[in-house]
């Protein structure tokens, strides 16, 4: 503003520049963490009620995120294939207007403990329901305010209500002390790491629009990974260089000099 009121001749902070925010680091669930939350959200499950046993297990099987998951129906699952597909939704009669983050449409695998259990899951269900996670107590109740107008395309993001607060109970009981829902798709996608999915793979499965995202999570490596890679390195030092160095004369440390130009 002084430049433009020609008080100043220059903009002293023309060559200034915002200093660097360190990246967040990646939050992810150990596997003895994943049982307990497993274990702690079938012990939590109640009748009637979010199933959140199998939301879990799905989030970790699938790496999809919470809107995904919530706005699911049965024409997305692929029994015979084992294979769970994003797409968005219409305003419609038995759906709601719901769209993709990052305009991905994608199909994600489904293993056979969790293929099972959507089958037994869609069996308790009543005839013709279409949301797979949606309780129909709540589908009742949501279609009641659609038709009244009280419902957005915003409330459709997160269809099921105190879902944050019922998934922290669900931490504590687990005696983790933290992390959050979306932690589950970055533990499965460092899963996919761990087991050779290039980045590229993974990219195409998360549904990012650039690499970019999926590098943090290429680096977001587990500890049990971590330990892995750290076991095979001291064998292969040990296989390598363990009966050379048996074998070399011991030296005296004042014999030992270094070359600084070449550290």
């Amino acid at each position: 503003m002084a430049v433009l009121r020609d008080q100043l001749e220059k903009n002293p902070f023309e060559h200034l520049r915002r200093p660097k925010i360190p990246q967040q680091e990646i939050h992810i669930y150990e596997d003895d963490e994943c049982h307990r939350l497993l274990r702690a959200s079938w012990e939590t499950t109640r009748a009637g009620g979010l199933d959140w046993g199998l939301l879990i297990a799905s989030a970790l099987c699938s790496g999809m995120r919470r809107g995904e998951l919530l706005n699911a129906t049965w024409r997305d699952v692929d029994f015979a294939n084992q294979t769970i597909s994003v797409f968005p939704k219409k305003d419609g009669k038995s759906t709601w207007e719901w769209h993709i983050k990052d305009a991905e449409r994608r199909t994600l695998p489904l293993t056979d403990e969790i293929t099972q259990l959507l089958i037994s899951h869609q069996e308790k269900q009543p005839e013709g329901f279409g949301y797979v996670f949606v309780p129909p107590s709540r589908y009742k109740l949501i279609q009641q305010r659609r038709r009244q107008g009280r419902w957005t395309t915003e409330d459709g993001k997160c269809p099921v209500n105190n879902f944050k607060r019922e998934f922290d109970k669900i931490l504590r009981r687990a005696s983790i002390e933290e992390g959050e829902f979306h932690d589950l798709r970055r533990t499965c996608m460092t899963r996919w790491f761990a087991n050779g999915l290039t980045e590229f793979d993974v990219m195409k499965l998360a549904g990012h629009s650039d690499f970019a995202t999926t590098h943090k999570f290429y680096l977001a490596v587990g500890r049990d990974l971590v330990e892995k890679a750290r076991a095979a390195a001291a064998a292969a030092m040990s296989n390598d260089f363990g009966t050379r160095l048996a074998r070399a004369p011991i030296l005296d440390r004042k014999d030992l000099t270094v070359d600084a130009g070449r550290c």
